[in-house]
């Protein structure tokens, strides 16, 4: 489903801020993966989902998504088949608009729109339905406005609205890393679920190991713009989180793993 092969980005090119945070990466997901990637800061995690997204080009490499070569597509025409969930629960939604009118929004991505806009009877109760899923109680509220809402909910609303259009390929930016750790666990949930009753491609960015060994079918470990470790199956399900400190260790060739790491075990 997506091939990332020998992806280059440097930033500030030619200076004393060179930095380059893509070093000849590659990584292929197969259709219906769902890879954890960790990494401590500067590993080039969020690099790697902007440079899928589109957000800036990268130097050197391709990136083939359904065997569609997307390498040079602008970032608003990748967004018509890529679900993407960010940090800031405040960036997936429209903060004036009402539930009903965000989830409406998310169901018309991609479309041409023209000068007539609204909601028929019958997508307003299917909305209602999807909201159910949630178990937060949305389905009640569809008409206030979202910016009213807690981080929790706004970012359960905004993968429900990610994952609206059955993306190709769902990307998910630490996106419970700004969430408090009572409401953190209950995204991690409604986010497995969604992944496995849409059999999405997911690719997740955690700070947490153990949220990255218990979710998913597989993890990337980054350091240094590169891939160090890539896990997956049996192997995987029975890693420890002193395990893979240890082959995160061994593989990057550093005897101190970074705080961020250790602080996230």
């Amino acid at each position: 489903m997506l091939k990332v092969q020998s992806v280059t980005k440097t930033f500030h090119p030619g200076t004393v801020n060179a930095n380059t945070a893509l070093d000849n990466l590659s990584l292929h997901l197969k259709n219906g993966d769902f890879v954890t990637v960790i990494g401590g800061n500067g590993a080039g995690k969020s690099t790697l989902l902007n440079a899928i997204a589109g957000t800036f080009s990268i130097d050197e490499g391709s990136i083939v998504l359904d065997d569609v070569d997307i390498t040079n597509l602008p970032e608003f025409r990748r967004s018509a088949f890529l679900g993407r969930v960010f940090q800031d629960p405040m960036m997936g939604t429209a903060p004036t608009m009402q539930i009903d009118e965000n989830l409406a929004l998310a169901a018309r991505r991609g479309q041409k729109r023209g000068l007539k806009w609204g909601m028929k009877r019958e997508e307003q109760e299917r909305y209602r339905e999807l909201l159910k899923t949630l178990e937060l109680g949305l389905e009640d509220r569809m008409s206030i406005k979202v910016g009213l809402l807690s981080g929790g909910q706004r970012q359960s609303l905004t993968l429900l609205m990610a994952t609206l259009k059955k993306p190709k390929l769902l990307l998910l930016d630490e996106h419970t890393a700004a969430l408090d750790p009572r409401t953190a666990p209950k995204v991690l949930e409604i986010t497995q679920r969604l992944v496995e009753h849409h059999k999405l491609t997911t690719l997740m960015i955690t700070h947490n190991m153990r949220d990255a060994l218990h979710l998913g079918n597989r993890l990337v470990m980054m350091d240094g713009g590169r891939i160090v470790l890539d896990i997956s199956g049996e192997e995987k399900k029975n890693l420890t989180v002193s395990d893979l400190l240890a082959r995160f260790s061994a593989a990057s060739g550093k005897e101190e793993v970074s705080d961020k790491l250790l602080l996230s075990k």
